[in-house]
């Protein structure tokens, strides 16, 4: 499956969609923050650009569609949110708390 079709389906089958990596720390802190959102596990997609092979084509995808090439690469309800800073703006600000609400 082409890369596009990956990330979107994974964008649209998930409340959250997280596209991260195993090993980086800002993942890891990004996905805390949001399992600590009360949000039922089966709404949030998480996929390791590390473990699979499609990654690097998605990671290149997803930089061209957002303008993001980092990861953490987060999308809620289809929206880009953006990365593990941004995330932790938006728990500090009450707007990730909103979003999540709706879910």
């Amino acid at each position: 499956m082409a890369a596009k079709q990956i990330a979107e389906k994974l964008i649209s089958e998930n409340a959250i969609a997280i596209f991260s990596k195993s090993y980086c720390p800002f993942c890891v802190r990004a996905k805390q923050v949001i399992s600590g959102q009360n949000v039922d596990p089966s709404k949030i997609g998480t996929m390791e650009l590390d473990e699979v092979s499609e990654g690097p084509a998605i990671q290149d995808y997803l930089a061209e569609k957002t303008g993001q090439r980092t990861v953490p690469n987060i999308f809620i309800s289809g929206k880009h949110i953006g990365g593990c800073d941004d995330i932790m703006r938006a728990q500090q600000s009450g707007e990730l708390q909103q979003l999540v609400g709706k879910l």
